[in-house]
């Protein structure tokens, strides 16, 4: 079974390495990724009801397996992505999605921020989030092997979760 994967990716900067590092661990899962640059979605974000953001939002909940991915801002993750998963109900928003929280970072000092901050809003939106959140090196995320540890630990369990 091919999992339905969609990223979303709250960089404050279009294209970023928060977009690459999401899309790097959603191929892990499935050869085609849907992919939400969560900042193109522009002032639509500060309201509801806007076209462009509703249809993010639907996509998101299709998926089986979602990545939601952040750089680290004042050791947590973005505005940006916070209004857009604002845009979700509390409890049902994503009832029946699996995710995985994912954060970057300049350094060590935060690798907790996907399981302190991330991980409890995709939970508290409905999601199941099985395993782990992953923090990675913002200079060495598209390494050779930088996924291997975590894939290595929890991957059969995110795929079994999602299908």
């Amino acid at each position: 079974m091919s999992l339905d994967v969609t990223v979303v990716a709250g960089n404050p900067k279009p294209a970023s390495r928060t977009l690459e590092a999401a899309r790097l661990l959603g191929g892990q899962f499935a050869e085609a990724v849907t992919e939400i640059d969560v900042i193109t979605l522009g002032p639509g974000l500060l309201g509801w009801g806007d076209p462009a953001v509703a249809d993010a939002v639907a996509r998101v909940r299709e998926s089986d397996l979602v990545v939601v991915a952040s750089p680290t801002f004042k050791a947590t993750y973005t505005g940006v992505l916070k209004l857009f998963l604002d845009q979700f109900d509390t409890a049902t928003g994503l009832a029946g999605v699996t995710a995985i929280p994912l954060m970057l970072g300049a350094g060590p000092a935060h690798f907790m921020a996907p399981e302190v901050f991330l991980k409890p809003v995709l939970v508290e939106l409905g999601a199941t989030v099985p395993v782990q959140g992953l923090y990675l090196s913002e200079k060495t995320f598209a390494d050779p092997g930088a996924l291997d540890p975590w894939l290595g630990r929890w991957g059969d369990i995110v795929r079994a979760s999602a299908a």
